[in-house]
Protein backbone atom coordinates (compact mmCIF):
# COMPACT_ATOMS: atom_id res chain seq x y z
CA UNK A 1 0.00 0.00 0.00
CA UNK A 2 2.93 2.76 1.13
CA UNK A 3 4.35 1.81 -2.87
CA UNK A 4 1.41 2.52 -4.43
CA UNK A 5 0.38 5.97 -2.28
CA UNK A 6 3.44 7.45 -3.12
CA UNK A 7 3.48 6.20 -6.78
CA UNK A 8 0.23 7.38 -7.51
CA UNK A 9 -1.58 10.14 -5.08
CA UNK A 10 -0.43 13.48 -3.27
CA UNK A 11 -1.29 12.14 -0.08
CA UNK A 12 1.22 12.73 3.25
CA UNK A 13 3.23 10.27 5.52
CA UNK A 14 0.52 11.28 8.26
CA UNK A 15 -2.17 10.21 6.08
CA UNK A 16 -0.74 7.25 4.92
CA UNK A 17 -0.27 6.16 8.57
CA UNK A 18 -4.30 6.77 9.14
CA UNK A 19 -4.56 4.44 6.16
CA UNK A 20 -2.19 1.81 7.53
CA UNK A 21 -4.01 2.52 10.54
CA UNK A 22 -7.70 1.96 9.16
CA UNK A 23 -6.22 -1.15 7.11
CA UNK A 24 -5.07 -2.66 10.60
CA UNK A 25 -8.46 -2.74 12.16
CA UNK A 26 -10.88 -3.37 8.94
CA UNK A 27 -10.97 -7.01 8.78
CA UNK A 28 -14.00 -6.22 11.83
CA UNK A 29 -15.92 -4.17 9.55
CA UNK A 30 -15.66 -6.92 6.49
CA UNK A 31 -16.40 -9.48 9.40
CA UNK A 32 -19.47 -7.59 10.49
CA UNK A 33 -20.59 -6.47 7.08
CA UNK A 34 -20.18 -10.23 5.38
CA UNK A 35 -18.73 -8.40 2.67
CA UNK A 36 -14.89 -7.43 0.94
CA UNK A 37 -13.57 -4.08 1.26
CA UNK A 38 -11.72 -2.47 -1.68
CA UNK A 39 -9.96 0.85 -0.14
CA UNK A 40 -9.68 3.57 -3.56
CA UNK A 41 -7.81 6.70 -2.76
CA UNK A 42 -7.79 9.07 -5.92
CA UNK A 43 -4.51 9.85 -8.34
CA UNK A 44 -2.73 12.90 -8.16
CA UNK A 45 -4.06 14.36 -10.90
CA UNK A 46 -7.81 13.23 -9.85
CA UNK A 47 -8.66 11.37 -13.13
CA UNK A 48 -8.61 8.15 -11.89
CA UNK A 49 -8.94 5.89 -8.35
CA UNK A 50 -5.65 3.29 -7.60
CA UNK A 51 -7.17 0.20 -5.51
CA UNK A 52 -4.68 0.03 -2.55
CA UNK A 53 -5.41 -2.44 -0.44
CA UNK A 54 -8.31 -4.94 -0.19
CA UNK A 55 -9.68 -7.78 2.77
CA UNK A 56 -12.60 -10.56 2.35
CA UNK A 57 -14.64 -12.02 5.07
CA UNK A 58 -14.14 -13.99 7.18
CA UNK A 59 -18.46 -14.79 8.07
CA UNK A 60 -19.36 -14.91 4.06
CA UNK A 61 -18.50 -15.40 0.89
CA UNK A 62 -16.40 -13.20 -1.42
CA UNK A 63 -17.38 -10.97 -4.33
CA UNK A 64 -14.32 -10.90 -6.18
CA UNK A 65 -12.45 -13.84 -6.52
CA UNK A 66 -9.24 -11.88 -8.16
CA UNK A 67 -6.82 -9.44 -6.24
CA UNK A 68 -7.98 -5.76 -6.84
CA UNK A 69 -5.13 -4.38 -5.78
CA UNK A 70 -2.94 -1.98 -7.73
CA UNK A 71 -6.21 -1.70 -10.32
CA UNK A 72 -6.71 1.81 -11.81
CA UNK A 73 -10.56 3.26 -12.23
CA UNK A 74 -11.20 6.30 -14.15
CA UNK A 75 -13.10 8.82 -12.86
CA UNK A 76 -16.89 8.61 -13.80
CA UNK A 77 -17.32 4.86 -14.24
CA UNK A 78 -18.13 4.30 -10.49
CA UNK A 79 -20.41 7.30 -9.86
CA UNK A 80 -20.65 5.73 -6.19
CA UNK A 81 -17.59 6.12 -5.90
CA UNK A 82 -17.60 9.88 -6.80
CA UNK A 83 -20.28 10.58 -5.02
CA UNK A 84 -18.46 9.13 -1.50
CA UNK A 85 -15.63 10.94 -2.25
CA UNK A 86 -17.20 14.84 -3.26
CA UNK A 87 -20.02 14.74 -0.91
CA UNK A 88 -18.06 12.99 2.15
CA UNK A 89 -21.00 10.87 2.58
CA UNK A 90 -22.02 6.99 2.29
CA UNK A 91 -23.73 6.40 -0.76
CA UNK A 92 -26.06 3.07 -0.94
CA UNK A 93 -28.12 3.84 -3.42
CA UNK A 94 -28.22 1.97 -6.87
CA UNK A 95 -29.22 -1.98 -7.91
CA UNK A 96 -27.12 -4.78 -7.44
CA UNK A 97 -23.98 -5.34 -9.94
CA UNK A 98 -23.58 -8.64 -11.92
CA UNK A 99 -19.99 -10.17 -11.43
CA UNK A 100 -19.95 -13.54 -13.04
CA UNK A 101 -23.51 -14.55 -12.49
CA UNK A 102 -23.51 -13.00 -8.63
CA UNK A 103 -25.35 -10.72 -7.89
CA UNK A 104 -23.47 -8.09 -5.66
CA UNK A 105 -24.71 -4.84 -3.59
CA UNK A 106 -22.40 -2.02 -3.63
CA UNK A 107 -21.53 0.72 -0.95
CA UNK A 108 -19.41 3.11 -0.87
CA UNK A 109 -17.80 4.61 2.36
CA UNK A 110 -15.46 7.50 2.29
CA UNK A 111 -12.52 7.92 4.70
CA UNK A 112 -11.67 10.97 6.54
CA UNK A 113 -9.05 12.14 8.52
CA UNK A 114 -8.65 15.75 9.65
CA UNK A 115 -11.74 17.09 8.10
CA UNK A 116 -10.77 15.70 5.00
CA UNK A 117 -11.55 12.85 2.59
CA UNK A 118 -8.74 10.57 1.70
CA UNK A 119 -10.28 8.36 0.06
CA UNK A 120 -13.15 5.63 -0.25
CA UNK A 121 -13.76 2.27 1.14
CA UNK A 122 -16.00 0.31 -1.71
CA UNK A 123 -17.92 -2.13 0.61
CA UNK A 124 -19.30 -5.03 -1.60
CA UNK A 125 -21.50 -8.32 -0.38
CA UNK A 126 -22.31 -11.03 -2.44
CA UNK A 127 -26.22 -11.77 -2.28
CA UNK A 128 -26.11 -15.01 -3.36
CA UNK A 129 -26.87 -16.44 -0.49
CA UNK A 130 -29.23 -14.05 1.42
CA UNK A 131 -31.27 -15.12 3.76
CA UNK A 132 -33.53 -14.05 6.51
CA UNK A 133 -30.90 -12.66 9.13
CA UNK A 134 -30.75 -14.38 12.86
CA UNK A 135 -30.44 -11.89 15.88
CA UNK A 136 -26.54 -12.56 15.30
CA UNK A 137 -26.32 -11.20 11.80
CA UNK A 138 -28.64 -8.20 12.44
CA UNK A 139 -26.23 -6.91 15.64
CA UNK A 140 -23.19 -7.60 13.39
CA UNK A 141 -24.99 -5.48 10.45
CA UNK A 142 -26.00 -2.92 12.99
CA UNK A 143 -22.59 -2.77 14.56
CA UNK A 144 -20.68 -2.41 10.87
CA UNK A 145 -23.53 0.38 10.17
CA UNK A 146 -22.18 2.39 12.99
CA UNK A 147 -18.05 1.51 12.11
CA UNK A 148 -18.98 2.47 8.95
CA UNK A 149 -20.82 5.92 9.86
CA UNK A 150 -17.37 6.50 12.48
CA UNK A 151 -15.05 6.21 9.56
CA UNK A 152 -16.91 8.38 7.34
CA UNK A 153 -16.60 11.02 10.28
CA UNK A 154 -12.80 10.73 11.12
CA UNK A 155 -13.79 9.14 14.52
CA UNK A 156 -12.83 5.25 13.70
CA UNK A 157 -10.03 3.94 13.90
CA UNK A 158 -8.84 5.06 16.95
CA UNK A 159 -5.74 7.27 16.56
CA UNK A 160 -2.60 5.72 18.90
CA UNK A 161 -4.74 2.11 19.03
CA UNK A 162 -2.30 -0.10 16.93
CA UNK A 163 -3.85 -3.33 17.00
CA UNK A 164 -2.43 -6.70 16.09
CA UNK A 165 -5.15 -8.39 14.56
CA UNK A 166 -3.56 -11.94 14.69
CA UNK A 167 -3.53 -11.39 18.71
CA UNK A 168 -6.81 -9.65 19.26
CA UNK A 169 -10.38 -11.05 19.26
CA UNK A 170 -12.20 -11.36 16.27
CA UNK A 171 -15.98 -11.20 15.77
CA UNK A 172 -16.17 -14.87 15.50
CA UNK A 173 -14.64 -15.63 18.35
CA UNK A 174 -17.31 -13.40 20.15
CA UNK A 175 -19.31 -10.59 20.74
CA UNK A 176 -21.32 -8.49 23.10
CA UNK A 177 -23.14 -5.54 21.87
CA UNK A 178 -23.57 -2.83 24.99
CA UNK A 179 -25.86 -0.08 25.23
CA UNK A 180 -24.70 3.69 26.40
CA UNK A 181 -24.75 2.45 30.03
CA UNK A 182 -22.89 -0.49 29.56
CA UNK A 183 -25.96 -3.35 29.75
CA UNK A 184 -25.73 -6.13 27.45
CA UNK A 185 -27.92 -6.29 24.43
CA UNK A 186 -27.09 -9.04 23.10
CA UNK A 187 -24.03 -11.62 23.12
CA UNK A 188 -23.36 -14.26 21.09
CA UNK A 189 -22.92 -18.00 21.65
CA UNK A 190 -19.07 -18.00 21.82
CA UNK A 191 -19.55 -15.18 23.98
CA UNK A 192 -21.67 -16.71 26.56
CA UNK A 193 -19.67 -19.82 26.28
CA UNK A 194 -16.83 -17.96 27.61
CA UNK A 195 -18.39 -16.36 30.02
CA UNK A 196 -20.33 -19.25 31.93
CA UNK A 197 -16.15 -20.45 31.84
CA UNK A 198 -15.68 -17.77 34.41
CA UNK A 199 -18.40 -18.77 36.43
CA UNK A 200 -21.12 -17.31 35.36
CA UNK A 201 -24.71 -19.51 35.67
CA UNK A 202 -27.01 -16.99 34.50
CA UNK A 203 -27.60 -14.90 30.59
CA UNK A 204 -25.77 -12.21 30.07
CA UNK A 205 -28.25 -9.74 28.66
CA UNK A 206 -30.04 -7.12 30.48
CA UNK A 207 -26.55 -7.13 33.17
CA UNK A 208 -24.38 -4.80 33.36
CA UNK A 209 -21.06 -6.19 31.55
CA UNK A 210 -18.57 -4.70 33.66
CA UNK A 211 -20.34 -5.24 37.20
CA UNK A 212 -20.95 -8.92 35.96
CA UNK A 213 -16.96 -9.23 34.89
CA UNK A 214 -15.98 -7.89 37.80
CA UNK A 215 -17.85 -9.87 40.20
CA UNK A 216 -16.38 -13.05 38.09
CA UNK A 217 -12.64 -11.58 38.77
CA UNK A 218 -11.20 -12.34 41.85
CA UNK A 219 -9.56 -8.65 42.18
CA UNK A 220 -11.38 -6.16 44.71
CA UNK A 221 -10.66 -2.00 45.52
CA UNK A 222 -9.56 -0.25 42.84
CA UNK A 223 -8.49 -2.80 40.35
CA UNK A 224 -12.18 -3.48 40.50
CA UNK A 225 -13.22 -0.55 40.01
CA UNK A 226 -11.04 -0.17 36.55
CA UNK A 227 -11.94 -3.08 35.16
CA UNK A 228 -16.27 -2.21 35.65
CA UNK A 229 -14.41 0.73 33.40
CA UNK A 230 -12.79 -1.05 30.85
CA UNK A 231 -15.52 -3.78 31.03
CA UNK A 232 -18.21 -1.07 30.34
CA UNK A 233 -16.68 0.09 26.84
CA UNK A 234 -16.23 3.72 27.47
CA UNK A 235 -12.73 3.56 26.03
CA UNK A 236 -11.07 1.37 23.43
CA UNK A 237 -9.10 -0.91 25.34
CA UNK A 238 -7.83 -4.58 25.21
CA UNK A 239 -7.56 -6.62 28.66
CA UNK A 240 -7.52 -9.92 30.20
CA UNK A 241 -10.05 -11.52 32.59
CA UNK A 242 -9.56 -14.27 34.90
CA UNK A 243 -11.80 -16.34 37.14
CA UNK A 244 -12.94 -19.42 38.11
CA UNK A 245 -10.52 -22.15 35.68
CA UNK A 246 -10.99 -19.53 33.15
CA UNK A 247 -9.17 -16.88 30.92
CA UNK A 248 -11.18 -14.56 28.32
CA UNK A 249 -9.62 -11.36 26.64
CA UNK A 250 -11.46 -8.49 26.07
CA UNK A 251 -11.58 -5.99 23.00
CA UNK A 252 -13.97 -2.82 23.78
CA UNK A 253 -14.94 -0.66 21.04
CA UNK A 254 -16.79 2.61 21.85
CA UNK A 255 -19.85 3.38 19.27
CA UNK A 256 -20.31 7.09 18.39
CA UNK A 257 -21.56 6.90 14.69
CA UNK A 258 -23.13 10.55 14.79
CA UNK A 259 -20.41 11.89 17.89
CA UNK A 260 -22.95 10.54 20.81
CA UNK A 261 -21.73 7.53 22.28
CA UNK A 262 -24.48 5.15 21.84
CA UNK A 263 -22.87 1.37 23.14
CA UNK A 264 -20.09 -0.06 22.83
CA UNK A 265 -18.78 -3.81 21.01
CA UNK A 266 -16.72 -5.84 22.89
CA UNK A 267 -14.87 -8.19 21.18
CA UNK A 268 -13.70 -11.70 23.33
CA UNK A 269 -11.81 -14.99 23.01
CA UNK A 270 -11.22 -17.36 25.05
CA UNK A 271 -8.08 -17.88 25.49
CA UNK A 272 -7.44 -20.50 29.06
CA UNK A 273 -5.68 -22.97 27.13
CA UNK A 274 -3.49 -20.68 25.62
CA UNK A 275 -2.23 -19.74 28.99
CA UNK A 276 -2.17 -22.43 30.42
CA UNK A 277 0.13 -23.59 27.38
CA UNK A 278 2.05 -20.53 27.93
CA UNK A 279 2.82 -21.05 31.37
CA UNK A 280 3.73 -24.68 31.24
CA UNK A 281 6.46 -23.34 28.70
CA UNK A 282 7.28 -20.35 31.00
CA UNK A 283 7.56 -23.32 34.37
CA UNK A 284 9.83 -25.31 31.52
CA UNK A 285 12.19 -23.25 30.58
CA UNK A 286 13.14 -21.92 33.96
CA UNK A 287 13.54 -25.49 35.07
CA UNK A 288 15.89 -25.95 32.52
CA UNK A 289 17.83 -22.96 33.01
CA UNK A 290 17.98 -24.37 36.56
CA UNK A 291 19.34 -27.41 35.52
CA UNK A 292 21.96 -25.65 33.71
CA UNK A 293 23.02 -23.22 36.41
CA UNK A 294 23.02 -26.45 38.59
CA UNK A 295 25.19 -28.76 36.31
CA UNK A 296 27.62 -25.26 35.84
CA UNK A 297 27.67 -25.21 40.05
CA UNK A 298 28.64 -28.92 40.20
CA UNK A 299 31.25 -28.85 37.34
CA UNK A 300 32.72 -25.54 38.93
CA UNK A 301 33.03 -27.74 42.27
CA UNK A 302 34.79 -30.42 40.63
CA UNK A 303 37.02 -28.27 38.66
CA UNK A 304 37.81 -26.62 42.11
CA UNK A 305 38.09 -30.32 44.07
CA UNK A 306 40.77 -31.16 41.12
CA UNK A 307 42.52 -27.40 41.81
CA UNK A 308 43.24 -28.31 45.67
CA UNK A 309 44.64 -31.95 44.61
CA UNK A 310 47.17 -30.55 41.59
CA UNK A 311 48.17 -28.31 44.60
CA UNK A 312 48.92 -31.08 46.81
CA UNK A 313 50.85 -33.14 44.56
CA UNK A 314 54.53 -33.47 44.64
CA UNK A 315 54.42 -35.15 40.85
CA UNK A 316 54.77 -32.19 38.16
CA UNK A 317 53.39 -34.50 35.53
CA UNK A 318 50.52 -35.26 37.69
CA UNK A 319 49.84 -31.48 38.74
CA UNK A 320 50.02 -30.63 34.91
CA UNK A 321 47.77 -33.67 34.46
CA UNK A 322 44.91 -32.14 36.70
CA UNK A 323 45.30 -28.84 35.59
CA UNK A 324 44.31 -30.17 31.69
CA UNK A 325 41.47 -31.65 33.59
CA UNK A 326 40.14 -28.72 35.45
CA UNK A 327 40.56 -26.56 32.00
CA UNK A 328 38.54 -29.20 30.45
CA UNK A 329 35.48 -29.43 33.05
CA UNK A 330 35.84 -25.22 32.94
CA UNK A 331 34.82 -25.23 29.26
CA UNK A 332 32.03 -27.64 29.92
CA UNK A 333 31.08 -24.84 33.09
CA UNK A 334 31.01 -21.95 30.53
CA UNK A 335 28.64 -23.38 28.43
CA UNK A 336 26.07 -24.45 30.75
CA UNK A 337 26.64 -20.92 32.18
CA UNK A 338 25.64 -19.60 28.77
CA UNK A 339 22.66 -22.02 28.56
CA UNK A 340 21.32 -20.91 32.01
CA UNK A 341 21.07 -17.39 30.97
CA UNK A 342 19.28 -18.12 27.73
CA UNK A 343 15.19 -19.22 26.75
CA UNK A 344 16.25 -21.81 24.39
CA UNK A 345 18.82 -24.35 23.69
CA UNK A 346 21.12 -22.17 21.68
CA UNK A 347 24.00 -19.81 22.71
CA UNK A 348 25.90 -17.43 21.16
CA UNK A 349 29.18 -19.26 20.86
CA UNK A 350 31.53 -16.38 20.25
CA UNK A 351 31.21 -15.45 24.02
CA UNK A 352 32.23 -18.62 24.82
CA UNK A 353 34.97 -19.03 22.55
CA UNK A 354 36.73 -15.12 24.17
CA UNK A 355 36.34 -17.05 27.38
CA UNK A 356 37.68 -20.08 26.48
CA UNK A 357 40.79 -18.39 24.74
CA UNK A 358 41.02 -16.32 28.42
CA UNK A 359 40.98 -19.16 30.55
CA UNK A 360 43.55 -21.58 28.35
CA UNK A 361 45.82 -18.06 28.02
CA UNK A 362 46.29 -18.57 31.88
CA UNK A 363 49.06 -21.36 30.91
CA UNK A 364 51.28 -18.48 29.78
CA UNK A 365 50.72 -15.50 31.03
CA UNK A 366 51.68 -12.32 29.26
CA UNK A 367 53.93 -14.71 27.08
CA UNK A 368 51.26 -16.06 24.24
CA UNK A 369 48.68 -13.92 22.63
CA UNK A 370 45.48 -15.08 21.80
CA UNK A 371 42.79 -13.38 19.32
CA UNK A 372 39.71 -14.24 17.45
CA UNK A 373 38.71 -13.08 13.85
CA UNK A 374 35.28 -14.05 12.38
CA UNK A 375 32.17 -15.54 14.18
CA UNK A 376 30.79 -18.58 15.04
CA UNK A 377 27.24 -17.03 15.40
CA UNK A 378 24.73 -19.09 17.29
CA UNK A 379 24.60 -22.83 18.05
CA UNK A 380 23.08 -25.62 19.41
CA UNK A 381 24.13 -26.61 22.74
CA UNK A 382 24.21 -30.55 21.49
CA UNK A 383 27.25 -28.52 19.01
CA UNK A 384 28.42 -26.06 21.45
CA UNK A 385 29.33 -28.38 24.19
CA UNK A 386 31.87 -30.72 22.70
CA UNK A 387 33.15 -27.46 20.25
CA UNK A 388 34.04 -25.77 23.84
CA UNK A 389 36.00 -28.37 24.42
CA UNK A 390 37.35 -29.75 20.97
CA UNK A 391 38.69 -25.44 21.26
CA UNK A 392 40.07 -26.19 24.94
CA UNK A 393 42.01 -29.06 23.57
CA UNK A 394 43.58 -27.72 20.87
CA UNK A 395 44.81 -24.10 22.05
CA UNK A 396 46.25 -26.02 24.99
CA UNK A 397 48.04 -28.30 22.56
CA UNK A 398 49.47 -24.91 20.97
CA UNK A 399 50.29 -23.18 23.60
CA UNK A 400 52.15 -26.10 25.44
CA UNK A 401 54.05 -27.13 22.47
CA UNK A 402 54.22 -24.71 19.89
CA UNK A 403 56.49 -22.16 21.72
CA UNK A 404 59.52 -22.97 24.34
CA UNK A 405 59.91 -21.29 27.71
CA UNK A 406 62.05 -18.13 26.37
CA UNK A 407 60.12 -16.84 23.64
CA UNK A 408 56.31 -16.40 22.92
CA UNK A 409 53.98 -15.95 20.01
CA UNK A 410 50.27 -15.50 18.57
CA UNK A 411 47.73 -17.96 18.50
CA UNK A 412 44.52 -16.69 16.34
CA UNK A 413 41.27 -18.57 16.21
CA UNK A 414 39.29 -17.88 13.21
CA UNK A 415 35.53 -18.98 12.41
CA UNK A 416 33.11 -18.64 9.31
CA UNK A 417 29.93 -19.78 8.33
CA UNK A 418 29.80 -21.28 5.35
CA UNK A 419 28.70 -24.10 2.90
CA UNK A 420 24.91 -23.95 1.37
CA UNK A 421 21.62 -22.89 2.88
CA UNK A 422 20.36 -26.48 2.98
CA UNK A 423 23.19 -27.41 4.70
CA UNK A 424 25.26 -24.74 6.53
CA UNK A 425 29.20 -25.71 7.55
CA UNK A 426 31.45 -23.87 10.48
CA UNK A 427 34.92 -23.57 9.44
CA UNK A 428 36.86 -23.34 12.18
CA UNK A 429 41.01 -22.38 11.93
CA UNK A 430 43.46 -22.23 15.03
CA UNK A 431 46.67 -20.85 13.56
CA UNK A 432 49.93 -20.16 15.69
CA UNK A 433 53.44 -18.99 14.83
CA UNK A 434 55.07 -21.45 16.92
CA UNK A 435 57.86 -24.11 16.13
CA UNK A 436 55.20 -26.15 13.74
CA UNK A 437 55.10 -29.64 13.49
CA UNK A 438 57.73 -32.18 13.87
CA UNK A 439 58.81 -34.30 11.52
CA UNK A 440 56.69 -37.39 10.21
CA UNK A 441 53.73 -36.06 12.39
CA UNK A 442 50.33 -37.59 11.64
CA UNK A 443 47.28 -36.05 13.35
CA UNK A 444 45.66 -38.92 12.39
CA UNK A 445 47.56 -41.37 14.26
CA UNK A 446 48.99 -38.87 16.59
CA UNK A 447 48.93 -40.88 20.51
CA UNK A 448 48.12 -37.54 22.50
CA UNK A 449 45.10 -37.61 24.99
CA UNK A 450 44.09 -34.65 23.93
CA UNK A 451 44.51 -35.22 19.92
CA UNK A 452 42.35 -38.31 20.82
CA UNK A 453 39.68 -36.17 22.54
CA UNK A 454 39.90 -34.09 19.81
CA UNK A 455 39.44 -36.89 17.30
CA UNK A 456 36.72 -38.23 18.90
CA UNK A 457 34.63 -35.06 19.77
CA UNK A 458 35.06 -33.66 16.34
CA UNK A 459 34.68 -36.90 14.11
CA UNK A 460 32.45 -38.76 16.52
CA UNK A 461 29.43 -36.07 17.91
CA UNK A 462 29.53 -33.19 15.40
CA UNK A 463 30.02 -35.73 12.37
CA UNK A 464 33.16 -33.18 11.19
CA UNK A 465 36.77 -33.19 9.88
CA UNK A 466 39.81 -32.83 11.91
CA UNK A 467 43.04 -31.73 10.60
CA UNK A 468 46.77 -29.96 11.32
CA UNK A 469 48.91 -28.96 9.02
CA UNK A 470 52.36 -26.94 8.36
CA UNK A 471 50.90 -23.29 8.42
CA UNK A 472 51.72 -20.90 5.48
CA UNK A 473 55.10 -19.11 6.89
CA UNK A 474 56.22 -20.49 10.18
CA UNK A 475 53.63 -22.55 12.88
CA UNK A 476 50.80 -25.05 12.95
CA UNK A 477 47.47 -24.61 11.56
CA UNK A 478 44.45 -27.00 13.00
CA UNK A 479 41.03 -26.71 10.46
CA UNK A 480 37.99 -28.02 11.31
CA UNK A 481 34.57 -28.53 9.42
CA UNK A 482 31.54 -29.27 11.61
CA UNK A 483 28.24 -28.66 10.28
CA UNK A 484 25.56 -26.70 12.09
CA UNK A 485 22.32 -25.14 11.80
CA UNK A 486 21.27 -22.08 10.09
CA UNK A 487 21.20 -19.16 12.34
CA UNK A 488 17.46 -17.60 12.31
CA UNK A 489 17.41 -14.66 10.02
CA UNK A 490 16.56 -11.61 11.54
Amino acid sequence: MRDLVRQHTALSDSDLEWLHLLVSEWQLLSDLSFADLVLWVPTLDGTRYVSVAQMRPNTGPTSYQDDMVGHLVPRGRRPMLDSALDEGRIVREGDPEWREEVPVRVESIPVRREGRVLGVIARNTNLLTVRTPSRLELTYLQSASDLAQMIAAGSFPFPGQQVDMDASPRAGDGLIRLDADGVVQYASPNALSAYHRLGLAADLVGHHLGQTTAELAPARGPVDEALVKLASGWAPREFEVEGNDGVIQLRAIPLKPKGTHIGSLVLLRDVTELRRRERELITKDATIREIHHRVKNNLQTVAALLRLQARRMDSVQGREALNEAVRRVGSIAIVHETLSQNLDERVQFDEIADRVLAMVAEISPGKVTTRRTGRFGILDAEVATPLSMVLTEILQNALEHAFDQAEGGIVEVGAVRGGTRAEPRLLVTVQDNGCGLPEGFDPQSAGNLGLQIVRTLVEGELGGTFDMVQAPGRGTQVLLDVPVRAEKQH
